[in-house]
């Protein structure tokens, strides 16, 4: 394609994505939410990413519980859920007894073990870089690029997660020192969900400002709307699912993913929208057309 063709083609795209940065623009934010949630299939997306997480996360999450406490019989990795959904008395003991003790999974802590893990996190990882880039509306990178980013960002991931479950749990707090730690652990999610589109977003890095924006929307729903709405639902969720014993707490768990993965879509529709409105005009242009103009 020779020079002037090439220009063409890079007015032709920047006249589509300011219309329909426009076009957006006009609606309300849920509706301009609502309208990318939609056009990327976001329903899908988060069905998809939820069988991931319980695969994956779930998993990574109990081995790295079981790791802090020395792999002791007298702890089970059910606690971390007790006290992420707020139960108690007999929904509690249902949960703690589904897990057993960490004791018994010392064995699996092996680079082996815990790789075995990771890899198959990579799917996932790969999965949630071309919902990003779908809802930021990019170009998406090639699969080795995918494929680095997203390991990259699973990584992110668990790191955020252990920092913020200590901070927020790591000892026995009460009153205002709890709602005060609680607090504190939404920053590292601020930090994870601002860095998110750099990492998996082709060009992610443009109106980094503004990104740190758009980060708020992960701590709004990541941060604070889930675990709310898990305390509010899930303990009458395992209570409807008692009888069912061990499987029971895996179905309330597959549930609890399924409200995760979906938020993970939100979040991204969310900031990519958030992003769109609070940078400024050239800079979205320059961003979503980047890829184009340099070929």
């Amino acid at each position: 394609m020779d020079t002037g063709a090439k220009r063409d083609k890079v007015r032709q795209q920047l006249a589509q994505r300011l219309h329909r940065l426009t076009e957006s623009r006009r609606l309300s934010p849920v509706a301009a939410v609502a309208a990318r949630f939609r056009q990327i299939d976001g329903g899908t997306q988060g069905v998809l990413i939820s069988v991931q997480l319980f695969t994956v996360v779930i998993p990574l999450m109990i081995l790295g519980f079981s790791y802090f406490k020395g792999f002791a019989e007298n702890a089970s990795p059910g606690i971390m859920w007790i006290r992420e959904l707020g139960l108690s008395g007999t929904n509690s003991d249902t949960v703690r007894g589904a897990f057993g003790d960490t004791a018994k999974l010392r064995s699996y802590w092996t680079a082996v073990g815990v790789a075995a893990f990771l890899v198959w996190g990579i799917p996932m990882s790969i999965m949630v870089a071309s919902m990003f880039a779908k809802a930021w509306q990019r170009e998406q990178f090639g699969l080795s690029q995918r494929l680095v980013r997203g390991a990259l960002w699973f990584l992110l991931y668990l790191t955020m997660v252990g920092v913020r479950e200590r901070t927020a749990f790591g000892a026995q707090y009460a009153g205002a020192t709890q709602i005060l730690m609680f607090t504190l652990a939404l920053v590292p999610v601020w930090v994870f969900w601002s860095l998110t589109p750099v990492v998996l977003v082709r060009d992610g890095g443009h109106g980094f400002k503004y990104l740190t924006l758009a980060g708020l929307a992960g701590v709004l729903i990541d941060g604070i709307v889930i675990p709310l709405t898990d305390r509010l639902i899930f303990p009458a969720v395992i209570d409807g699912w008692t009888e069912f014993g061990p499987i029971g707490v895996a179905m309330a768990l597959m549930t609890w993913c399924g409200v995760l993965g979906t938020g993970w879509v939100i979040t991204a529709c969310v900031g990519a929208v958030l992003w769109e409105r609070t940078a400024p005009t050239n800079t979205v242009l320059r961003a979503q057309t980047a890829e184009m103009a340099a070929a």
